[in-house]
């Protein structure tokens, strides 16, 4: 598909009330049509069919959608890890808001598959001064490294992330209530002794006892764990 079929069908499938609720979710992301995900994804997966290469490297980035486009069709897209990450690479800055950026994290399941090539990939990006690609951090090593092997190198990650952003400290409190599901004791551990910020501790907390996920006991137990403002 040329970028002007691609333009069409996004135009074809746009709401307006879709797009004006949408917009007001993702103040500072770009100009947006209105078409909603699952419509964008069903299109990833048709482009990835042909040339998705050549889609990739004279993709447009005029409207949100169009953005979101590309890190679908780099999540689906089946190559060379290699290939992949040079992609995601010119893709990661891109990124201007949480939708385009966590939905890429979860749909760039490759990364189960290459844990220790993406990891190190990820980790050039942690002290980067931008905010978003330190999201991109922080939501990928939530959804694709919250394993045994990786969960005390994840939590040392996450406690190394300094972006004073909010959207840096969301992902990073997202983060550690999924951590605390899955991997109760090291986490627990971990709140004891960290270098997190006040806000992004008790966020994270907040996060856990608001977790369907998470016991009523160990809720008790995070409840008298909030930090004091100070």
């Amino acid at each position: 598909m040329t970028n002007e079929e691609i333009r069409d069908f996004l135009l074809k499938h746009a709401e307006r009330e879709y797009r004006e609720f949408s917009s007001g979710l993702i103040p500072q992301g770009q100009q947006m049509l209105g078409v909603r995900i699952p419509v964008i994804r069903s299109l990833a997966k048709e482009l990835v069919k042909g040339d998705w290469r050549g889609y990739l490297r004279m993709a447009e980035n005029d409207f949100f959608e169009e953005v979101m486009l590309q890190g679908l069709v780099i999540g689906y897209a089946r190559a060379d890890i290699e290939e992949i990450l040079s992609f995601a690479a010119e893709f990661i800055p891109k990124i201007a808001d949480w939708s385009v950026n966590d939905t890429f994290c979860s749909t760039f399941k490759i990364a189960q598959r290459h844990r220790g090539r993406v990891w190190d990939f990820l980790m050039q990006y942690r002290d980067v001064p931008e905010e978003f690609p330190q999201r991109v951090v922080a939501v990928m090593l939530m959804d694709h490294f919250l394993v045994e092997d990786y969960i005390d190198r994840v939590l040392a990650v996450w406690d190394s992330l300094k972006h004073e952003g909010y959207y840096r400290k969301m992902g990073v409190a997202w983060g550690m209530a999924t951590a605390y599901a899955k991997f109760p004791e090291q986490t627990h551990a971990f709140l004891t002794d960290n270098h997190l910020d006040d806000f992004t501790y008790n966020k994270s907390i907040q996060k856990m006892i608001e977790s369907y996920r998470i016991t009523p006991e160990q809720k008790e137990l995070l409840r008298t764990m909030k930090r004091l403002s100070r």
